[in-house]
């Protein structure tokens, strides 16, 4: 892999600061462990739009679905981070669950939500809420209590797919190993691993990637061509990227929900 800078993301989002654990396969009734679950599509009618770290802006999300218009036969990605950090992680899980029941969500898992489900099972919980869990639990009311979130949510997010993969693209939260098929990818890769610290080569399958996980705070997104980042830092004063990965379109808005034409 080729060392290259991108602008940096959060860096309390390392797996080794937190203390928090990198891969949670959870057991096959064998004992082994399972392979990262994903989607691979072989036709993919309509759109293909992917959106990036949303992160509680839930205003930005809206209005980006507003000028999008989701329809029946778009597919859209969303690369995980839903939660944390904003003001309004409820009202995004709420809009992506409503959004499910208007086109095909593919709606991917993030490092913030494994922490969150990871805190549900008494892993580090302290540390989820250090890392903008308070203010998670803010928009569903006060108190630390996990209690306050639905059922209905934890379900979504235990739903959600480590990647997810068509003739022409990989969706993935944070990186990829470019010598590895995408079912043999570790969690720490797909969800932890920073474009600060390493910009991966072109992945063997020769299909263009699309990530999120490393804040692009000048809100323009990181195109090296074979591998596009488009978490534009919304909730920390950027924007949130859709990207129509065909057609090439680009949609912005900030946390207040304000468009933007966007290069």
């Amino acid at each position: 892999m080729k060392k290259c800078s991108a602008d940096a993301g959060d860096e309390t989002d390392d797996p080794a600061e937190s203390g928090l654990r990198t891969l949670v396969r959870k057991p096959t009734d064998d004992g082994s462990a399972q392979q990262p679950k994903g989607k691979e599509q072989d036709n993919m009618p309509g759109r293909t739009i992917a959106i990036g770290d949303i992160h509680g802006c839930a205003l930005a999300l809206g209005s980006l679905l507003d000028v999008i218009r989701p329809q029946p036969n778009d597919a859209i990605v969303t690369l995980g981070d839903y939660i944390n950090r904003g003001p309004d992680s409820r009202g995004v899980l709420n809009r992506l669950i409503a959004l499910d029941e208007q086109c095909r969500l593919i709606p991917l898992l993030g490092n913030h939500e494994q922490m969150l489900l990871e805190a549900r099972m008494g892993i580090h919980p302290t540390t989820w809420l250090g890392m903008g869990g308070i203010a998670t639990l803010a928009s569903y009311g006060n108190g630390r209590d996990l209690a306050v979130i639905p059922e209905s949510h934890f379900a979504f997010l235990e739903s959600c797919l480590d990647y997810h993969e068509t003739n022409t693209h990989i969706f993935v939260h944070a990186s990829y190993d470019p010598g590895l098929p995408m079912d043999e990818q570790s969690n720490l890769m797909l969800r932890w691993e920073s474009l600060r610290d390493t910009i991966p080569a072109r992945h063997h399958s020769g299909k263009t990637v699309i990530v999120g996980h490393t804040a692009q705070r000048s809100g323009k997104v990181l195109d090296l061509g074979y591998l596009k980042c488009i978490d534009t830092h919304c909730w920390g004063g950027g924007w949130l990227t859709a990207l129509d990965v065909d057609a090439g379109e680009l949609w912005q808005a900030d946390e207040a929900g304000r468009l933007r034409m966007a290069t």
